[in-house]
């Protein structure tokens, strides 16, 4: 598997280096601003800093990070560390973070190697060569991290690390992975529900462990507090501030552009009701203006932080619950994979201020999904259709247009083609015509973007209207996905990994066994032969 992995690897970074003279985001200088937060202040200061609107917002772990990147970056360049450098992007700048993003991306390769391993793969199979290439070609990662300018491959290199651990029963190692994890980017919490009810099970409740329970929980307790000390432990007299910086709750409900959840269509229901009663737009932000104010709409009920908090949890709930009290040992890592999506994609939907860039935390463990069962791919491959699409407006250059589409459509097409390989006879996995026809009419929006908009000179007019259609269209799909996946998830109760990874065995012959039955064949037909002679 080594030379097999490490080749596609070594391609995809290859790939990622010729991108680095893309067009970068705001999330560019955010960076920058973050090293020389880091490198110019003591500890003390860096979660009071405001000279730039970019203020440092991810947890302790993630500071350090950037602290330990400042020192090459101000040898390379020392005006990337100059803390009133606003906007400073010298192509030494450029080069030194773009080429940071992709040595980091070596941690979700070594994240993603070792889930291969987990998952009792054989090597060089077809369903490795499938992971491998979905994985480290994944096309949101390269939208994301190499095009829009983040370190997503990093970070969910670390969970990959967390749920390989968990796979092979390494239950404190995981959790461990998993606390630094958060103290890394603390989005990740929306998957903690499903790592914490598998340890309490399986880890504190194991029948192994029922005299030592309470030990066995100590031990969890001491590993997964363990990076939160060592995280917030500098940070101790001001921890106010540091979580009124991790949580800004007045940032409102959606993001400037939508992400394609429940409250994208819940404000587009607001708009038509609007429209409908002939009420006069309300004064101040509006949903998208992308300005870090509370909206309220101007019929339906006003959102709270709350509100979208117990509607996490409810939907997080059915799932969490199969996981503790419903599943074997046998069947418990196949619900857990399958919890760890539905958590993520619960808190997507139903989030306070989610951004578009959070599906990625429903696409990525789809990935290992792919191989479980055919009703898994062929969900991973739906979501994927409209999940990337939903990424297009972070690219919205004119320069990177026809790149951005020609990386989708790639990565996609080699999607459905491994669908059909690996599942070849499986009827579950085709489309219904409904599903078809939806998919089908995704093909209108950039149509209109591209070519209806200017002609009819609608850009001017009504500039936010393809963003709108996008989230909207992509909204009702992913809200699609996630009723059907989630009682998908919550009806299966086989343990569909353990006879995945038997019929991978089982079908891998070696080269041995294929050249002994070849021979065998051979004299068998030389005898027949010699009979009819």
């Amino acid at each position: 598997m080594a030379g097999h992995f490490w080749t596609i690897f070594a391609i995809s970074s290859a790939i990622k280096v010729l991108l680095i003279p893309s067009p970068h985001s705001t999330d560019f200088e955010v960076h920058r601003n973050w090293l020389a937060i880091t490198h110019s202040l003591p500890i003390s200061k860096w979660y009071y800093e405001a000279t730039s609107n970019w203020t440092l917002d991810y947890p302790p772990f993630f500071a350090y990070f950037e602290w330990l990147l400042s020192y090459p970056a101000s040898i390379v360049d020392p005006q990337i560390v100059g803390l009133t450098n606003l906007n400073y992007a010298s192509t030494a700048a450029i080069y030194f973070q773009r080429c940071s993003v992709i040595a980091m991306d070596l941690v979700f390769a070594v994240g993603a190697r070792r889930c291969l391993r987990a998952l009792k793969i054989p090597q060089k199979s077809q369903q490795s060569f499938a992971v491998e290439m979905l994985l480290l070609f994944n096309v949101g990662l390269l939208f994301l991290d190499h095009m829009h300018f983040q370190y997503n491959g990093f970070l969910f290199g670390i969970l990959l690390l967390s749920i390989s651990y968990l796979l092979e029963d390494r239950f404190l190692l995981s959790a461990f992975t998993f606390a630094a994890l958060l103290m890394f980017k603390h989005i990740f919490l929306y998957m903690a529900p499903a790592f914490g009810f598998y340890l309490l099970k399986f880890y504190c409740l194991d029948k192994k462990c029922a005299k030592n329970a309470i030990i066995c929980i100590a031990k969890l307790a001491i590993v997964g507090l363990t990076p939160f000390v060592a995280a917030f432990g500098p940070f101790y007299n001001q921890l106010d501030q540091v979580f009124s910086r991790l949580f800004p709750f007045k940032r409102g409900l959606t993001h400037a552009y939508w992400a394609p959840n429940f409250w994208a269509l819940y404000n587009t229901a607001d708009k038509v009701a609007a429209k409908l009663l002939r009420m006069p737009n309300a004064m101040g932000p509006s949903t998208t203006s992308g300005l870090v104010q509370e909206f309220v709409p101007q019929v339906l009920p006003n959102i709270t932080p709350r509100i979208t908090f117990v509607l996490t949890l409810i939907f997080m709930l059915p799932i969490t619950t199969k996981l503790f009290a419903n599943t074997s040992k046998r069947a418990s890592k196949d619900t857990f994979l399958r919890a760890v999506v539905v958590c993520s994609c619960s808190a997507f939907m139903f989030g306070w201020h989610v951004h578009e860039k959070a599906i990625l935390m429903c696409l990525l463990p789809l990935c290992l999904l792919f191989l479980l069962d055919s009703r898994d791919a062929k969900y991973a491959y739906w979501l994927s259709i409209f999940g990337y699409y939903s990424l297009f407006p972070l690219l919205h250059q004119p320069c990177v247009l026809l790149l951005r589409y020609a990386l989708y459509l790639a990565y996609i097409a080699f999607m459905y083609g491994q669908l059909v390989a690996l599942y070849p006879n499986a009827r579950n996995t085709k489309m219904h015509l409904l599903e078809r026809i939806y998919v089908a009419v995704g093909v209108l929006l950039p149509i209109y973007e591209h070519i209806i908009s200017p002609l009819l000179h609608l850009d001017k007019k009504l500039p936010f209207l393809p963003l709108l259609l996008t989230s909207l269209y992509c909204a009702l799909a992913v809200t699609y996905f996630f009723i059907r996946y989630y009682l998908h998830a919550f009806t299966s109760n086989t343990s569909e990994l353990s006879k995945t990874t038997t019929n991978f065995k089982s079908n891998t012959k070696t080269p041995e066994i294929v050249k002994a039955k070849d021979k065998s064949k051979s004299k068998l037909f030389k005898s027949k032969l010699k009979k009819a002679q």
